[in-house]
């Protein structure tokens, strides 16, 4: 048996008695190894969530006869659901602009394994970081923005994403501002980093605004991109203490590690399954 292999099957549903007990009867009647089960109820919306990790191997068939068979549970409970088999990775394409410490984080985390996930390219607005993407062996397109050629260069970003069937799209300190039409294209596959504590200090230089409030935590957050700027769902974030003696230079500085850290988590929890999205919220099963 390979303990390797997985099926990831993540599931939502409107709440009531018996999801779990049809889920793993079905499971246990054909020998299926639950590996990991994760559930939760929100309250406010009566709207159950599931991930469960199956041990591929151990059931007596593959991953198309088990979504035939689960079907019939998934229209009796009104389930919004997927399966997926661990070995196919999802296909990450970044986005960088100038700053370029969240992009050497993922590259070593990608290569040495500790991101399960391909990355399929990388675009920029600006050709910094050429030489060290194709050094990865990954390609690199500098897709250059200006206010009259933005429209324009966000169609050929999108024709990259799905020319290379993109699955998710990660902005590492890309510093634009992406068009409606992107987002609306791609509700749940952008993934951003903001440089701040969100809700707070959206827009631009937020380690300046808050050196001006006098702060005694900064922080950043990963979180899913939306129309609305800096308000999308998050997936993650975290906090470093700070006091009145350091510098927004400080700020920056000690800022991009918690950036490379939240950005890095965020997006594991992504392509790992982890994430389910409930309205402005998220439900992650770390």
């Amino acid at each position: 048996m390979n303990s390797a292999r997985r099926y990831i099957l993540t599931l939502s549903c409107p709440d009531r008695v018996g999801i779990v007990a049809a889920v793993s009867s079905l499971i246990a009647a054909n020998q299926g190894w639950i590996s990991e089960a994760q559930h939760h109820s929100e309250q406010d919306g009566q709207r159950f969530f599931m991930r469960q990790e199956i041990v591929a191997d151990s059931l007596p068939f593959d991953i198309a006869e088990l979504r035939r068979r689960f079907l019939p549970i998934a229209q009796q409970f009104g389930m919004s659901w997927a399966v997926r088999d661990s070995t196919q990775k999802k296909r990450v394409v970044i986005l960088v602009s100038k700053s370029g410490h969240c992009l050497y984080d993922l590259l070593s985390r990608w290569r040495s394994h500790e991101l399960d996930m391909d990355i399929v390219c990388v675009i920029s607005n600006h050709d910094l970081f050429r030489g060290l993407v194709e050094w990865h062996g990954i390609p690199y397109y500098y897709v250059p923005v200006t206010p009259t050629t933005k429209a324009a260069a966000y169609e050929t970003i999108m024709e990259h994403f799905e020319s290379l069937k993109g699955d998710v799209m990660v902005l590492a300190r890309y510093m634009q501002i992406l068009s409606a039409k992107m987002c609306d294209r791609y509700p749940g596959r952008i993934i951003n980093i903001h440089h701040s504590f969100l809700p707070s200090f959206i827009g631009a230089k937020p380690y300046h605004q808050a050196y001006n409030r006098g702060v005694k935590l900064i922080g950043a957050t990963c979180h899913y991109v939306t129309e609305d700027l800096d308000c999308g769902p998050i997936i993650d974030q975290d906090v470093l203490r700070i006091d009145h003696s350091d510098s927004p230079e400080d700020l920056v500085r000690f800022g991009k590690d918690i950036e490379k850290t939240v950005l890095a988590r965020g997006l594991r929890y992504h392509v790992e399954d982890r994430v389910m999205l409930h309205h402005r919220k998220t439900i992650v099963f770390r």
